[in-house]
């Protein structure tokens, strides 16, 4: 699923390790999420949705692959 967290992470002026520690996962989940290959829990999605102040349907794209 296409994501825009990397944009969303960047814009904030965040680490990959800050936003990995504010959402209570490792950077190792942040750099999957970030290219794709990894679709976060509905937990998870609400919790970057909540850290960039947008909805969930402003971070990801269920159309594209």
């Amino acid at each position: 699923m296409k994501n825009n967290i990397k944009e969303n992470r960047a814009e904030h002026g965040m680490t990959q390790d800050a936003l990995a520690e504010t959402l209570g996962v490792s950077r190792q989940t942040v750099i999957s999420l970030e290219k794709g290959r990894y679709n976060p829990s509905l937990e998870l999605a609400f919790k970057l949705g909540a850290v960039f102040g947008c909805r969930i349907e402003d971070l990801f794209d269920p159309e594209e692959d």
